[in-house]
């Protein structure tokens, strides 16, 4: 029998655009082809030129570059703003239901303690939230 679902009434969720998901830690922005054309594109580049600007490969997979301090290549410091944000990749636009962060009531309390968006606002059904997290496995 499978168990319910801890968070059955939805969990909710409201972007405050605080960059806080954009910056500190290394870590990887995974990125498919159609998004980084979609983002050379934004960007006026070809695919290749796009690719060989900001893009690194991470076990055969591609990841967007970091800057030096950890945060994302497109997150502006100063008005702390995505400058790629219509074209975000499906990692950034699935956050915070990632499998890592709902997993459990503990993961999401970490992750309301680090985005001050999680756990306020908009309430997204349980069905929504597993949606997002299946679209990208982390």
């Amino acid at each position: 029998m499978k168990q319910p679902l801890w968070f059955a009434d939805g969990l909710r969720f409201s972007c405050t655009q605080c960059g806080n998901c954009c910056t500190g830690a290394p870590g990887y922005v995974w990125v498919t082809d159609q998004e980084v054309a979609a983002l050379a594109a934004r960007l006026g580049l070809g695919v290749g030129e796009f690719e060989a600007q900001y893009v690194r490969l991470v076990n055969g997979q591609k990841s967007l570059i970091e800057l030096p301090n950890g945060d994302c290549i497109f997150f502006d410091s100063q008005t702390r703003l995505c400058t790629v944000y219509e074209d975000r990749p499906q990692q950034c636009r699935t956050w915070p239901f990632w499998h890592s962060n709902i997993r459990s009531p503990a993961a999401w309390q970490y992750t309301c303690s680090v985005c001050p968006g999680a756990g306020r606002g908009q309430l997204y059904s349980a069905a929504e939230v597993l949606e997002r997290a299946e679209r990208i496995k982390l």
